[in-house]
């Protein structure tokens, strides 16, 4: 008893900030699963946007296998196959342009809504910039509410945009051309409409694939994205801080007779 006659506070402990089930009973602390864990915050959306020919795909398949996440593969090849289209005649053929290029455009957006939760994708609305070069539908797409829609959601997710180098230059049957001039001019418009739609991004200037994947870790684990919330249970971290609050100190006097006594221990 303190000298007041009140009980002497204690410090608090751990277990006063433990969960408690309904009855009042302390519920044991256990690792969150994967799944729960996920379903606790918003889905994690990876853009990776740019130029063809700029090693996208490559580092999505990367973030992939390193963060366990869905990946969201181009649509434009599937797209291309399923018209029976050779990349030459799209090329001279304004008409089957302005279907393919609106086709990529649904295609990339359903792609996206078919996945609720966190994926990665190594493209987002890249194939405005190639519609803005080859076809004439570009005009309609943007007064399209859905692409209003679209750039809001890429605009909650993290866009990697990704600069072209020379080195990286290969042409695989789909790409629009890979002559310098023509992907820079891509790279551009891919630029203008990140700044247009007010897109926050990360630009990726370096060409060594280490120094790549070094910056998009930092960039992840700045956002609480590890590769261990993938493969490890997680436990949350505490609301609120454990806070020790210490005894009150006991207060010394002196008695004649030159001994000294502790009020707080003295009784009431």
């Amino acid at each position: 008893m303190g000298i007041t006659g009140t009980p002497t506070p204690q410090p608090l402990v751990a277990r006063d900030f433990e969960p408690t089930t309904a009855s009042g009973v302390p519920s044991p602390a256990r690792p969150l699963s994967r799944a729960a864990f996920r379903s606790m915050k918003a889905p994690t959306r990876i853009y990776l946007v740019g130029a063809h020919s700029t090693g996208k795909t490559t580092l999505a398949r990367w973030i992939r296998d390193r963060y366990g996440l869905p990946m969201i593969s181009e649509v434009a090849r599937g797209v291309l196959a399923e018209m029976e289209a050779r990349l030459d005649t799209l090329r001279t053929d304004v008409e089957l342009v302005n279907r393919y290029q609106s086709q990529v455009f649904e295609r990339q957006i359903a792609a996206e809504e078919a996945q609720p939760g966190s994926f990665v994708s190594d493209r987002a609305f890249c194939n405005l910039a190639y519609a803005a070069q080859h076809s004439t539908i570009l005009a309609d797409i943007v007064r399209d509410q859905r692409l209003e829609r679209y750039m809001e959601m890429v605009k909650r997710g993290i866009v990697f945009y990704l600069r072209p180098h020379r080195e990286l230059l290969a042409e695989d049957g789909v790409r629009a051309g890979v002559a310098w001039e023509e992907v820079l001019r891509i790279d551009g418009m891919v630029k203008m409409l990140l700044e247009m739609f007010g897109v926050s991004y990360i630009p990726v200037e370096s060409l060594p694939m280490q120094e790549r994947i070094r910056m998009i870790e930092c960039v992840l684990d700045l956002a609480h994205i590890r590769p261990e919330l993938v493969d490890a249970p997680i436990v949350p971290p505490a609301s609120e801080p454990f806070v020790e609050i210490p005894r009150p100190t006991s207060i010394p006097h002196e008695i004649p007779g030159g001994e000294s006594r502790n009020r707080a221990s003295s009784p009431a």
